[in-house]
């Protein structure tokens, strides 16, 4: 367990996209920690590639935390006492931790064309070996550097990184991961435009932001030595380390737009609910005994680090769409209602909204996500529709059938009140009198108020439907 006082960990998205499921995952396992040990979060945006960062990618991830329900200690638009917590708006910073290395003598211009490390990549690619660059500016003097920066020459800063020895990860979730040093190369900590590079930026950030934990996708291991010899330049202790593995699609490669939707808010667009998004994306690789669902506060009481799994996690649809069903199920209906309501009246527009709230409360126990209600509830809006195959041969078509419809239809015309309990009564009634099974009614009914094999409760959909729908329906056989 960590440290309840001093537990300070981060989130710190590029904003040159959406938030992503793996990204909503590790922004979600460190709120848990964070919550866990009485800790902080920190939200910081990682803006620093000019070329692709845009305001629109910083609001979506923001609005994808905030429907998730992350919400952040520190960061934008709640501040802080370890701010700025957008990266461009911490250049000075680096500069002076910059400055300090390159006294030390721990990092060097280099001045290389991005033809000349083409060319070297190709070479490294001819000889089948790793693309590294070959130093070759390191092996400049004092006074060369100083001419070529007098005469205005373009250049990066590189790190000066040990050419020896083994650089040791103490990761919470793999053990010990040890890189050779003779395999990194000397890489860029700020580039030509002046901006910090992502291993630069993050050490110093994480030291100054006092950071004890980081949270991250696996994708970032290898630059974890990296990251580790910078806090050995500057003399400082680093943080824990936690590389979580990646989630894969159902054909085992990672997971992309061509799997369907990646983007939570798309997810919130569909229908899903935030909480069971959460639940979801939390058992994305960890896990508590045999439990599935968890509130959120149950995640926060038994969430440690140590317990998610070094494997890869498969994205499941059909689970989460069952993890969505059992909260919609168990929301209120004045909530499903209010989330619903928008799809239908875009499905069905001029929609009385009285009536829509009867069709909704039929469906409720039925939807998976929240825009099922639009295909669901077609026979509740639309008085023409096709009859299902199956439901035709299987119901209507039988001998009696039509016979059967003419007397339920009358009887139900004399129904007073109409309303589900008189509904049910005429059923029972005409089995009864008919002496045929229940079945034989309700079946080629629903067929023909629905036009479907399935649908809620017979008596349900009747009441919903009204006398005139019901009458002039089962008019049709």
């Amino acid at each position: 367990m960590a440290n309840q006082e001093l537990v300070r960990v981060r989130f710190a998205p590029s904003p040159t996209g959406y938030l992503h499921i793996g990204g909503a995952r590790t922004a979600l396992y460190n709120w848990l920690f964070a919550k866990a040990n009485k800790g902080t979060f920190i939200l910081r945006i990682e803006d620093t590639d000019r070329t692709r960062s845009t305001e629109e990618a910083v609001k979506a991830i923001l609005d994808g935390l905030e429907w998730l329900g992350l919400n952040w200690d520190e960061g934008p638009d709640v501040g802080g006492d370890f701010g700025p917590y957008f990266q461009t708006e911490r250049l000075d910073i680096y500069r002076e931790w910059t400055e300090k290395l390159l006294k030390e003598n721990k990092a060097y211009h280099c001045f290389c064309t991005t033809e000349e490390l083409a060319e070297q990549r190709r070479i490294a690619a001819e000889r089948k070996e790793a693309p590294k660059y070959n130093a070759k500016c390191r092996k400049l003097s004092k006074a060369e550097s100083e001419k070529l920066l007098k005469s205005g020459k373009p250049y990066v800063l590189r790190f000066r990184l040990p050419e020896t020895g083994v650089t040791k990860v103490h990761d919470l979730i793999r053990g010990e991961v040890n890189f050779e040093n003779e395999v990194l190369d000397d890489f860029v900590i700020v580039k030509s435009d002046g901006f910090p590079t992502y291993n630069f930026a993050a050490v110093v950030d994480d030291h100054l932001m006092r950071i004890t934990h980081v949270i991250r996708g696996d994708d970032h291991l290898s630059n974890t030595p990296r990251q580790i010899l910078l806090y050995q330049a500057f003399g400082l202790m680093p943080p824990k380390f936690a590389h979580i593995p990646m989630i894969m699609g159902p054909d085992k490669a990672r997971l992309s737009k061509r799997h369907g939707a990646t983007s939570v808010i798309d997810y919130k667009l569909l229908g899903y609910l935030p909480e069971a998004m959460v639940n979801y994306i939390a058992r994305l690789g960890w896990g508590y005994k045999d439990q599935e669902i968890f509130s959120r506060e149950e995640l926060i009481k038994v969430f440690t680090v140590e317990k998610v799994q070094k494997t890869s996690a498969v994205f499941d649809v059909t689970k989460l769409n069952w993890l969505n069903a059992h909260y919609i199920k168990n929301s209120s209906f004045d909530r499903v209602t209010e989330l619903a309501m928008p799809f239908i009246e875009q499905a069905y527009p001029g929609t009385d909204k009285v009536y829509a709230e009867k069709v909704i409360k039929c469906l409720h126990d039925r939807l998976k996500t929240i825009i099922d209600i639009v295909p669901l509830s077609e026979y509740f809006f639309k008085d023409s529709f096709a009859i299902d195959a199956e439901a035709k041969i299987k119901y209507l078509d039988k001998p009696g059938v039509s016979e059967v419809m003419v007397k339920l239809k009358e009887k139900l015309d004399k129904a007073k009140p109409f309303d589900k309990e008189n509904i049910e009564k005429t059923f029972k009634g005409l089995a009864e009198e008919l002496n045929i099974k229940l079945g034989e009614i309700i079946h080629p009914a629903r067929a023909l108020l629905t036009g479907r094999t399935e649908s809620p409760g017979i008596y349900d959909v009747v009441d919903v439907l009204g006398k005139e729908k019901t009458i002039k329906r089962l008019s049709a056989i």
